[in-house]
């Protein structure tokens, strides 16, 4: 069994790879190539939580599951908000293949989705980003961003203004792009064509008064049926697209909210974005609609990753051989 670290996965699983190796999963989940059960949550103090996600890759001949810790009161510590571990199995025999880094997985296949999404969905000629927090997923979905669309200028928020700030100065001199701090989220939002929410927020920090016309937005900040980034009107007024609606109907608080104060319907959903990529779903109807996609993170999605990162560590030699 192979153990691949954090540092071996951020060289094995480039943006561009994981997007690539992102639509093949999404596709496959929705045509039942890739199968998974609804995470298991184990709420510990404060908001904190420890999950349990498991799936199985019928393709590729592989299950197994993830487990992470997520701990939003980590932003700012130096500590990680999600922690963790994908396990990989052979599916024919049994036998355990890897424990790859989750933690290092998650941050570049969260937003390798969210691109995923973002190609399909937002407007040819975006150029303009709005992302909201300052943390792992801030970064990787500034990165995602730029390989899927033509983007000239960004303007970042955090609660804590300094925190925007150093961002913007770090992402500037490794980007080819106008990166700057925005003191509001109204200032950040109100020109741009395409937003990324990545905060720990649990109650709304972006309103759809803020949103123009035709702007897409990846929500994928919050992650349980009580908390939400985004306020009701914004998501009434969206058209609402997800990684996988079991999910979303359980977990999905920027979804239930609005749906529990009769703000909208439960078929609010258009669909999947795998359906999308499939054909099987409706994308963009106009240049001035505004689209949302809702990402909660899939076991499926960990498996493809940690699937192509177990592969390509075998033919480099790389990873540490280990006995059970």
């Amino acid at each position: 069994m192979l153990m691949i670290n954090g540092k071996e996965v951020a060289e094995i699983l480039t943006m561009e790879s994981c997007i690539a190796v992102m639509e093949t999963v999404l596709a496959d989940l929705s045509e039942g190539e890739a199968v998974q059960s609804l995470r298991q949550v184990l709420p510990l103090e404060e908001r904190n939580v420890l999950g349990l996600m498991p799936g199985y890759l019928r393709r590729e001949g592989v299950a197994g599951a993830k487990i992470i810790s997520v701990f939003p009161g980590n932003h700012g510590s130096g500590l990680p908000s999600h922690q963790g571990m994908v396990s990989l199995f052979d599916a024919a025999t049994g036998v355990p293949l890897a424990i790859v880094d989750g933690q290092s997985i998650t941050a570049i296949r969260t937003a390798a989705v969210s691109a995923a999404a973002t190609k399909l969905l937002a407007r040819e000629e975006a150029e303009s980003l709005a992302v909201l927090g300052t943390g792992e997923q801030a970064r990787s979905h500034l990165e995602a961003m730029l390989q899927v669309r033509g983007i000239k200028r960004a303007k970042v928020w955090s609660r804590t203004p300094g925190k925007a700030r150093a961002f913007a100065d770090a992402m500037s001199s490794r980007w080819n792009a106008e990166i700057t701090a925005a003191l509001s989220v109204q200032d950040a939002v109100m020109d741009a064509d395409i937003i990324c929410t990545a905060t720990a927020a649990g109650e709304p920090v972006l309103h759809g008064a803020w949103v123009k016309p035709g702007a897409h937005i990846n929500a994928i900040g919050a992650c349980r049926a009580h908390e939400r980034e985004l306020d009701t009107a914004l998501v009434a007024g969206a058209r609402l697209y997800v990684d996988r609606l079991e999910s979303a109907v359980h977990e999905a608080g920027d979804y239930l909210i609005p749906l529990s104060e009769g703000a909208i319907t439960a078929d609010h959903i258009i669909g999947e974005i795998g359906g999308l990529l499939k054909g099987h779903v409706p994308g963009r109807g106009s240049s001035s609609e505004i689209t949302l996609f809702k990402g909660l993170g899939l076991a499926v999605q960990d498996l493809a990753a940690a699937f192509y990162i177990y592969k390509q560590a075998v033919a480099l030699n790389k990873g540490v051989e280990v006995s059970l």
